[in-house]
């Protein structure tokens, strides 16, 4: 179990991990050239047995983590399969068997469309996120601040709610194939928010004023949302460091308790001597 789930107190479980990523890019790598249909025509039964050992290396591992999981918990916690389902259900165990569930899905379904196939398989690289400790940091800092952002998605919300409507009354009898509905209108300010340009040009005045406005705060979301993001990451690194540091001081402390007795045991035998 620790040697799969990364334990630095074994060497194995690095070259584990290792190997872990280099299948999961192998993997896309395959997925995404297989998709030019060149490639596709003269390396298809590659890509075919590929994806087959593939298949079979991340079934063995997905087998391997539900069984050792299950000596998380003892007979008086809830016995082996209370781990087993906490992984089986848990967002790691959930990507582990997508990883997987492509190709039997192709296999009892062959009437399935490959392209839906093949883009389920890229969904391997999020394994990799399991090995990657800032984006387990991001997940934990999402869930540590989901109320400042929730404040900053309500104020997103609103701003297009008010340039969607605004745009709608200024362009809509001028471009209506664009703006001739406020759903429309709410379209093009989403997109000017977040990317700083709609693809549609304002033809009146006040569409000009209103476009500006929603760039301005297409601006002024982006650094709220990343003023969030970095306080909370420099938050977590300070109580990482400190942590840390709480770590070795009691190491340090553990280590001088046991110094003390022997120090004191050989001072009589230094002084006979």
């Amino acid at each position: 179990m620790e040697i799969l789930s990364g334990s630095p107190k074994h060497a194995a479980s690095r070259y584990v991990e290792w190997l872990i990523t280099g299948v999961v890019l192998i993997n896309c790598s395959a997925v995404v050239m297989d998709s030019v249909p060149e490639v596709h025509a003269q390396y298809s039964e590659f890509f075919s047995a590929l994806e087959t050992w593939s298949v079979f290396f991340f079934t063995a591992e997905y087998l391997l983590r539900v069984w050792s999981l299950g000596a998380c918990f003892g007979p008086d916690d809830g016995g082996p399969w209370k781990g087993r389902r906490a992984y089986i259900f848990s967002p790691f165990g959930l990507v582990d068997f997508i990883a997987t569930a492509p190709h039997y899905l192709q296999i009892f379904f062959p009437a399935l469309d490959l392209r839906m196939l093949r883009v389920l398989r890229l969904l391997r690289i999020l394994k990799l996120s399991k090995y990657n400790t800032a984006l387990q940091d991001l997940a934990r800092i999402v869930r540590s601040e989901s109320r400042a952002f929730g404040s900053a998605a309500f104020l997103l919300l609103m701003a297009t709610l008010v340039s969607g409507s605004l745009m709608y009354f200024a362009e809509g009898t001028e471009q209506p194939q664009y703006f001739g509905s406020i759903p429309r209108a709410i379209y093009w300010s989403i997109v000017t928010i977040t990317s700083g340009y709609g693809n549609v040009e304002p033809v009146t005045k006040a569409g000009e004023v209103i476009a500006l406005l929603t760039g301005f705060l297409g601006v002024c979301v982006a650094a709220i949302m990343t003023g969030i993001v970095a306080s909370a990451f420099t938050n977590r690194i300070i109580r990482k460091k400190a942590a840390y540091q709480r770590q070795v001081s009691r190491v340090l402390d553990e280590f001088r308790l046991t110094e003390a007795p022997e120090a004191a045991a050989s001072t009589p035998s230094d002084r006979k001597k």
